[in-house]
């Protein structure tokens, strides 16, 4: 009997599909409302608030006396200010300056003699042939004097007294760098076989 009238009591609800989606619908509608209301309101009270500052500020402008503006001081003689004399350039006193004044015409022309190259130094040229009989290294026989000079120079360069033979009246035009006199053949030899592992010729001994 007991479970009968609880059964009584106790009404179930059950909403079928659309239903549900009609509740869903009308809740988020009245939560929109409730949006904008707020949103009005807090216009409302925004434009509120603006309006009794901009009363107040006009207030406190009113009630605040303006000041006159001070005239301008008097100039003297009558003259125009806007034709003053600019003021006197400082005195430059830095050191360099102090310096740069005090340099006399002697410094001048010592530094202008530094600044100019010397005129009279030439590269190193190649030497004569030397006087007197001996031993000499042969290095090459040339057709062309200038690559003969060249070749002679660049030895003049490293220390060896080398030289640029030029054939005779007559003679085919061959152009033989040498290089020394020696008393010697042993130390003919010995700068013979000194340039063709240093310079990488193949010399031979020739008097």
């Amino acid at each position: 009997m007991a479970s009968e009238f609880q059964d009584d009591g106790f009404h179930e609800i059950q909403l079928n599909g659309k239903q549900l989606v009609f509740l869903f619908m009308a809740a988020t509608v009245v939560s929109v409302v409730i949006f904008l209301c707020g949103v009005l309101v807090g216009r409302g009270v925004r434009a509120e608030r603006a309006v009794v500052d901009a009363s107040a500020a006009n207030a406190v402008a009113e009630t605040t006396p303006q000041q006159p503006a001070a005239a301008p001081a008097p100039t003297s003689g009558g003259s125009d200010p806007t034709t003053a004399a600019p003021p006197p350039a400082a005195e430059d006193l830095s050191y360099f300056n102090r310096l740069e004044k005090r340099k006399t015409p002697v410094d001048e022309l010592k530094t202008s003699s530094a600044k100019t190259p010397n005129a009279s130094a030439q590269p190193a040229s190649a030497s004569s042939e030397p006087t007197g009989q001996g031993y000499a290294v042969q290095i090459a026989a040339l057709n062309v004097r200038g690559e003969a000079e060249a070749i002679a120079k660049r030895l003049t360069s490293k220390g060896y007294a080398a030289y640029v033979l030029s054939p005779a009246t007559g003679t085919p035009s061959v152009y033989r760098v040498r290089v020394g006199k020696f008393t010697t053949r042993r130390e003919a030899d010995a700068v013979a076989a000194k340039l063709q592992k240093e310079e990488q010729f193949k010399p031979w001994v020739t008097r």
